[in-house]
């Protein structure tokens, strides 16, 4: 009979400690190949999927969904089709088994789901799902005479929320902010994001200000690199990088996050829509690589896509600077000497002023103005 193999929670990140079970994609008795994926886990920075590093049965599982686990702790044993050993973690790292005897039922617990295995000894595998309280019913209530009491509920502070949080309060409470602002005609932008809409060759890229406004803050960040830049406070020095690692803000259920498009510079129009439609896309759907959340350099923000007309953004640490993109709105305005009615945004940015100085912020900031006002020979 051959030892089943147990694997243990790696460090799929930078520095990572502990991770958060998401959901399992196996259970006891499953038959699994080499690089299946067994389990979800969140991260501080991401969701991330963990690939089985072994082929056979799964014999074991050692966490259940909600529970935080720290590297090196165990995951699942998977033994080979023929082998009847199950794999025993070290006591003081294993959590609590998926995988348990058959119980009486405590009569106040909820039924829960049987997962029977289909492995050589069948292990039966119970996941309780606990039911939440019974929220009062307003409809019930008043019919009956009663208002409802509010309730209040207390949500974890944990992996996205918990660094998110870190990073801010760190951001807020060391680097001096400075922030200004400008109100921009976007007018010949606009016209630009729905000709490229209505383009054959662009029907299934999805164009949006926030495109046009990345290409133009990569644009400026050519012209004025000393922005592209951070702080190290360890070693007390500037840094100025060299490719631009332009981070895009997504709110996602997990919470905010901010994947990077690496080397944003260097890219086309085109194959910027590209770079952060799959990023966007893949943060709402909790698929970001610990990769994608690392080495960032300067960050666009859009919370006019909430119907804000404007903000000053909290620097993403260590970075020097962050953009926001306010809603776009049709207002009157002055063109030529004359009333019209056109499109405008406001743009702000927040800076370190350790290392950014008024005269930068403001050159940038209106630098990206300036393209947005007229981007079809900036940007083409």
């Amino acid at each position: 009979m051959s030892e089943p193999q147990v694997f243990r929670l790696p460090d799929v990140g930078e520095g990572l400690t502990e991770a958060e079970i998401v959901a399992w994609h196996v259970r006891v008795g499953d038959e699994v190949a080499v690089n299946d994926v067994l389990v979800d886990v969140e991260t501080a920075k991401s969701v991330v999927e963990l690939p089985s590093p072994y082929a056979g049965v799964v014999l074991e599982l050692y966490a259940e969904p909600g529970q935080e686990l720290p590297v090196g702790a165990p995951l699942i044993a998977i033994g080979s089709a023929a082998g009847e050993v199950r794999a025993d973690p070290d006591p003081a790292e294993a959590a609590p088994p998926v995988s348990v005897e058959e119980r009486p039922e405590e009569p106040e617990e909820p039924a829960p789901a049987v997962l029977v295995g289909t492995g050589p000894r069948a292990a039966v595998a119970r996941r309780v799902h606990l039911r939440r309280p019974e929220e009062p019913s307003f409809e019930r209530a008043p019919a009956a005479g009663v208002v409802p009491a509010p309730v209040d509920r207390r949500i974890p502070v944990k992996g996205v929320r918990r660094a998110t949080a870190e990073a801010m309060v760190r951001s807020a409470f060391t680097a001096p902010h400075a922030a200004m602002w400008t109100t921009v005609d976007v007018s010949p932008a606009m016209r630009l994001v729905r000709r490229l809409r209505a383009d054959r060759a662009w029907r299934d890229v999805r164009v949006s200000p926030l495109l046009i406004v990345a290409r133009a803050t990569a644009i400026a960040v050519a012209r004025h690199p000393e922005i592209n830049a951070s702080w190290d406070d360890a070693a007390q020095e500037i840094v100025l990088h060299g490719a631009l690692n332009l981070g895009i803000a997504a709110a996602t259920p997990r919470g905010l996050m901010v994947p990077h498009v690496k080397d944003a510079g260097t890219l086309s129009l085109r194959e910027l829509a590209d770079a952060i439609d799959d990023l966007v896309t893949r943060a709402r759907a909790g698929k970001l690589a610990p990769a994608d959340m690392t080495g960032g350099t300067l960050t666009l923000t859009n919370v006019g896509s909430f119907g804000v007309e404007g903000a000053t953004p909290i620097l993403n640490p260590p970075e020097a600077a962050i953009l926001a993109l306010g809603a776009i709105e049709q207002r009157p305005w002055v063109v030529d000497g004359a009333l019209d009615v056109r499109e405008v945004m406001t743009l702000s940015i927040s800076i370190d002023h350790r290392l950014v100085d008024g005269e930068l912020g403001a050159t940038v900031l209106r630098c990206v103005a300036d393209i947005l006002s007229d981007p079809a020979r900036a940007l083409l």
